[in-house]
């Protein structure tokens, strides 16, 4: 039996001998699907129907999302990964949670480096480290000190296994040298209503998801995890200004396609993708979602997916983490 993917592969392969300019110019003559490997309603679900929205307009052609859920964003991404290489089936990646899959489940399905290339970044998404009020410290040297003296009595919330919440948390044993157990729940939801009532007295979440509390007064910020302070929680010093070297962790999101698009289509697609995260709409809405647009270079995304793969993968080892 002849192989569809194949098939289109190979006329996509054909086109090539046209000259770039025109075979990019002919490019999207029908609707584009951009598969979202969460459900609806989540950060990565707001985000891809935004840049499909941006880049609608400015290609000509629809590009409608379709939100395949399931192993912690693996089903989608493999089902991109076993797509057609004609550039109508894209993947909005959630980069960091696809990179942890890679080292931590056993059998993801697909493989970030050979199966998909990236066409650019779209964003990423901060962290920020939060403690109940009851919880004397407000900085990181002296929440260290407190959980040392009293290593019973803490330990940190996770949204989910495997999660770059989860992974924070091990990170900062590692780092500050402290043993805290994690509790997990099924979701940041579920995980926030007990820190806010005193169930749990430490987790790391994404700013969004913490803001508020924090302006109530109900969570205290004791750090956030980029290389530099947050423009959405700026009051709030950096893991790495307060002693923890390398303490970096965001949640980044990319536009991929299947390995064997053609690379005029990739071409114009992070033209089409720069373009729309240069929109005051687009910025406008990242915004609510605490996102920051970070335009790029098809190079600049790779290097960063080798980042995030080579990152957690040795975290995973060095917590002794067990792929699922």
């Amino acid at each position: 039996m002849i192989n569809r993917r194949h098939v289109v592969g190979a006329l996509a392969g054909l086109a090539l001998a046209l000259p770039n300019a025109a075979f990019a110019q002919a490019y999207p003559q029908r609707t584009i699907t951009l598969i979202v490997p969460y459900a609806p309603g989540g950060a990565t679900d707001i985000i891809g129907r935004v840049v499909a929205e941006e880049m609608s307009n400015s290609l000509g052609q629809r590009m409608i999302v379709e939100n395949r859920a399931g192993a912690g964003g693996s089903v989608g991404a493999a089902a991109v990964a076993r797509g057609t290489t004609d550039g109508y089936t894209l993947l909005l990646g959630a980069l960091t949670s696809h990179s942890i899959n890679m080292g931590l489940q056993a059998k993801p399905g697909f493989d970030l480096k050979k199966d998909l290339v990236p066409v650019g970044l779209a964003g990423n998404v901060g962290l920020a480290l939060v403690v109940h009020p009851s919880v004397p410290a407000k900085t990181v040297p002296e929440l260290i000190a407190q959980i040392k003296a009293n290593p019973d009595g803490y330990s940190y919330a996770s949204s989910g296994q495997g999660s770059p919440q989860h992974l924070s948390g091990e990170m900062f044993n590692i780092k500050a040298g402290t043993k805290m157990p994690v509790v997990p729940y099924r979701g940041s939801g579920p995980a926030m209503t007990d820190m806010v009532a005193g169930q749990v007295k430490i987790m790391f979440d994404t700013i969004p998801a913490v803001l508020q509390h924090v302006k109530a007064g109900s969570l205290r910020a004791i750090a956030t995890t980029g290389t530099e302070p947050s423009p959405f929680m700026p009051e709030a010093p950096t893991a790495i200004s307060q002693g923890l070297d390398g303490f970096e962790v965001s949640s980044w999101f990319g536009l991929l396609a299947p390995t064997g698009t053609p690379q005029p289509i990739l071409d114009k697609l992070n033209a089409e993708l720069n373009k729309a995260l240069q929109s005051p709409k687009l910025k406008e809405a990242f915004a609510l979602q605490g996102v920051v647009p970070k335009p790029s270079t098809p190079a600049e995304a790779t290097a960063r997916i080798d980042m995030e793969i080579a990152k957690w993968g040795e975290l995973i080892k060095a917590a002794g983490l067990k792929a699922e």
